[in-house]
């Protein structure tokens, strides 16, 4: 499955949650695109082998609930699952989203038609190498002997290249839905000195990725910050929170320390970048009781704000210091 170039991480998301109604063997492949197992899904669902009809309902409902349109390729092994994804794009299947089908039992047929660069890991080395030899289409790289591709390519890339072109690639789908860092970053139209711009820059920074991981439902163990100054200097520190936390208040004192720590006094920035390390799913990060009110009334405001966000925009409420600054 392929979603439409530069969708937004929110959106990218949704249709994860999407597919994971389907199948709940899914890999995250970010940023837009991802695998899934239908086997198990075909008994559940009860379509018998109407695989098809996964693929249109999938495409239905991220095209109402998300607004994506997407392009799926459904396919015996993952590599002919991904070359019909790009097979979406030409004038097999009309723009812009589309299904394409390749039944087990016409693989091999439907794959000997297609260009060597269509299979995955030839790239234009590679291909150039196999033109020289006469082999331009995928069925006549699976018709060559496997032991003169494996000289035209080296030994395990031929090995790979030819079993492919012949349909076959043990490669399993393995789970991973939450990748293991995210980022966040802004730039400077001028040069900037560290001062309440810089910091409320930060800020929005800070406020914008502690709600990205909330929504992810994750916790970050890690915060990285890195400056970019004028010419081709940066400089980047981390800083490892006492616990796993994606709440505003630990991440603001974790950045501002490592803003204090860069120590800058007359450095000019061009740009930020503030990236969460080592997440781990929120749900199981233990939750220590504090007896500090003030904190716990913070939560519960964060926790609001989380929602009205939801409903009417990001845009719509934060911290005074950013918005007084912008």
């Amino acid at each position: 499955m392929r979603c439409p170039d530069r969708l937004p991480e929110e959106l990218y998301r949704l249709v994860l949650e999407q597919l994971a109604e389907l199948s709940p063997v899914v890999q995250a492949l970010p940023p837009t695109a991802a695998l899934a197992e239908l086997k198990g899904a075909l008994c559940y669902h009860g379509v018998g082998a109407d695989v098809d009809r996964l693929g249109q309902m999938l495409r239905v409902r991220t095209l109402t609930r998300c607004g994506a349109d997407l392009r799926i390729g459904i396919g015996p092994t993952i590599s002919v699952a991904a070359i019909s994804v790009a097979a979406t794009a030409s004038a097999q299947v009309p723009e812009p989203g589309g299904v394409l089908v390749v039944a087990p039992d016409r693989a091999a047929e439907w794959l000997a038609g297609l260009p060597v660069e269509a299979l995955h890991g030839i790239g234009p080395r590679q291909a150039g190498l196999l033109h020289d030899y006469g082999i331009h289409t995928v069925g006549l790289l699976a018709a060559v002997p496997a032991q003169t591709v494996q000289r035209l390519l080296g030994g395990r890339a031929g090995r790979l290249a030819r079993d492919r072109a012949r349909g076959a690639d043990p490669r399993p789908v393995v789970p991973r839905s939450l990748p293991a860092s995210a980022s966040v970053s802004c730039s400077f139209a001028r040069h900037a000195l560290d001062g309440p711009d810089v910091r409320s820059a930060l800020l929005r920074l800070v406020v914008e990725l502690g709600r990205m991981l909330r929504r992810r439902g994750q916790s970050p163990q890690a915060l990285t910050l890195t400056l970019s100054f004028a010419g081709t200097g940066r400089w980047s520190k981390t800083h490892r929170l006492p616990e796993p936390s994606a709440h505003e208040d630990d991440l603001r004192a974790a950045a501002y320390r490592l803003m204090d720590a860069a120590g800058l006094q007359r450095g000019r920035l061009t740009a930020l970048s503030l990236r969460a390390e080592e997440l781990c799913d929120a749900g199981t990060v233990a939750q220590q009781i504090t007896l500090d009110h003030a904190r716990e009334a913070r939560l519960v405001a964060e926790a609001a704000v989380d929602r009205v966000r939801d409903k009417f925009g990001a845009d719509v409420i934060g911290p005074a210091a950013y918005r007084a600054a912008s």
